[in-house]
């Protein structure tokens, strides 16, 4: 087939980190999966290779966002296409709404370079993509997008990419996600944690230690086809993220809120702070999303792993 007969798409999931954040920054596995929310990048045929960005955009995010993609363009060869982006995902809210992005248009720029876009490529292209939004990411979000699959993601010491296990559950894995009103700049959660670290490096050793023990014993119960032991360890989590200081009340608010609709286990996911993401693991969420969209919380339900229903 032409393959410029090909629609020029390229999709990029979110991700939730069902347990191991922050840890994994510091070498520690993570278990995290792709939402069934993302970007979706498309593209027609132009004389040089751009992104169209709305005009809705401040000049700084539009500098920020065009100086990422020509990145990755010149990485995929930069061919001739002009790109646009639709995006499904609520921003800076924890959910890799900029790793799904930087996959979307490295899957769309290989694709009209002629290459193939396999997880392992487009994960080394979007990784440059994500140096340039974040300077030294963990590596767990747009690898967990790439993937498009359950993985144990363990970061390379000194770099920013690692080795990620694909986890498979013989049950369906499926989460509610709650959003809990604007959360606190990422940058400015990971330098308080980190100058906390670097003052009382023991202490928060051990705490980063038990979340890495935690997600390995996750990724274990997931296979097990173990939902109320994952739970358990979302539930566990959540207190060793709360001891980093990284809940806050709302967060715990919402977090005691999916617990008591009947979540397995609850957590916050990603930076944290002041609001952000909440996920609860449910064996059918449709019922508590009914009733908080109800109640005017914004959440949806994704499936993560496991058996889909025909």
């Amino acid at each position: 087939m032409d393959r410029q007969a090909t629609p020029l798409v390229g999709f990029g999931a979110g991700k939730v980190i069902l347990l191991g954040e922050h840890s994994v920054v510091y070498g520690h596995p993570a278990l995290a999966g792709p939402l069934s929310y993302g970007v979706t990048a498309r593209a027609v045929k132009s004389k040089r290779c751009q992104l169209t960005l709305p005009s809705t955009l401040s000049r700084p995010q539009r500098a920020l966002l065009t100086g990422a993609f020509q990145r990755a363009a010149r990485l995929c060869g930069s061919p001739g296409v002009r790109v646009g982006l639709e995006s499904e995902l609520p921003l800076s809210m924890g959910l890799g709404s900029s790793a799904a992005l930087s996959v979307a248009c490295t899957r769309l720029l290989l694709k009209a370079a002629g290459r193939r876009d396999s997880a392992r490529e487009v994960a080394r292209v979007a990784l440059e993509m994500e140096k340039e939004f974040h300077g030294t990411p963990s590596g767990v979000d747009h690898t967990t997008s790439a993937e498009e699959r359950l993985i144990l993601y363990k970061r390379t010491p000194g770099e920013s990419s690692g080795k990620a296990k694909a986890v498979k559950s013989p049950r369906p894995l499926k989460v509610l996600v709650a959003l809990v009103g604007e959360r606190s700049p990422t940058k400015k959660t990971v330098a308080a944690l980190r100058e906390r670290q670097a003052r009382w490096p023991a202490r928060y050793g051990r705490l980063f230690q038990q979340i890495g023990t935690v997600a390995s014993e996750g990724a274990k119960a997931v296979e097990a086809g173990e939902l109320e032991a994952l739970g358990d360890a979302m539930n566990v989590n959540q207190g060793l993220l709360a001891a980093l200081g990284l809940s806050s009340p709302p967060l715990e608010d919402m977090v005691y809120r999916l617990r008591g609709l009947g979540a397995l286990g609850a957590k916050l996911t990603g930076a944290g702070g002041d609001g952000g993401a909440v996920i609860g693991l449910f064996l059918e969420p449709e019922p508590a999303v009914a009733k908080l969209l109800q109640l005017g919380v914004r959440c949806f339900s994704s499936q993560l792993a496991g058996p889909r229903a025909l």
